[in-house]
């Protein structure tokens, strides 16, 4: 057995065994990203489509994805490859110089470096790792768009080569997150060290009608976001029916601008989205 150190789930896997992320597999006795290089989605983005509204604003990003994630949000919007093993899927193979090269071969178009986004990218932690590396030494940037569960060790390592990151803060109460396979304790000292660090950190949340979306759980959010850093970004945004709740309700436009009049409250700066 070989313990998988990178997320709370500590998967321990026996030889040829994928952990509960599905990406990341027991080979010769050490756990490894299965899908490293393994691109399956590709585009140059604007950098608030992150979002990051505060960092490098009117820029574009080229922004990468692979497949797996090590949650299992009903409401997924990439459901169709943070939920895969890669076996369904139409993929390309990339080497981290390639990835890197084509980032600054995009620079005259206005863009910055990477984003590893899509799915969850710390499952392809040696992968983000090695192309990040490059991305700096060309002098280009690194984004994160990630769900926070990366344990502390990992993410200390990976810390250097990242200068900006948005953490989907899923909610704010430990059953929210239990309901979502996750764990809140993890991502809060995740954007705790990120942000003590010096990394540019923005946050999502993403507002389900009668699961997170109480007056109480915001306020003690925007609370405890502010315990960190008052001049983080925080972004509320709007739920659409997909995935596993195609049967539910969008999340009413005045629960979102209600819900954003709290957060200002204690934050400064609060953006609202798909509204």
């Amino acid at each position: 057995m070989s313990l998988c150190g990178l997320c709370f789930h500590r998967c321990d896997l026996r030889e040829g065994q994928y952990g509960t992320c599905r990406a990341r597999l027991c080979r010769n006795g050490k756990v490894v990203d299965a899908n490293y290089g393994v691109i399956t989605s590709l585009a140059l983005d604007p950098v608030e489509k992150k979002p990051l509204r505060r960092f490098h604003p009117g820029s574009l990003v080229l922004s990468a994805g692979s497949y797996g994630c090590n949650l299992h949000c009903p409401f997924c919007q990439n459901a169709e490859i943070s939920m895969s093993d890669g076996t369904d899927l139409l993929t390309r193979r990339v080497q981290p110089k390639q990835l890197a090269a084509l980032a600054e071969r995009l620079v005259p178009r206005g863009n910055i470096g990477i984003a590893y986004t899509y799915n969850e990218p710390t499952v392809s932690y040696e992968f983000v790792r090695d192309c990040a590396e490059l991305v700096h030494a060309a002098g280009m940037l690194n984004v994160l768009v990630t769900n926070g569960s990366l344990l502390a060790a990992p993410l200390k390592k990976l810390l250097p080569c990242i200068d900006a990151m948005n953490v989907d803060l899923k909610g704010f109460t430990d059953e929210y997150y239990r309901w979502l396979g996750g764990d809140l304790e993890t991502v809060k000292e995740f954007i705790r060290i990120s942000s003590e660090a010096g990394c540019h950190v923005e946050i999502t949340t993403l507002i389900v009608p009668g699961k997170n979306d109480s007056d109480a759980e915001i306020r003690a959010l925007a609370e405890w976001l502010a315990s960190v850093d008052s001049g983080m970004a925080l972004h509320l945004t709007r739920f659409f029916p997909q995935y596993k709740m195609a049967d539910a309700y969008p999340t009413p436009v005045s629960k979102i601008f209600h819900l954003a009049d709290i957060a200002r409250e204690l934050l400064k700066y609060v953006y609202i989205g798909n509204c």
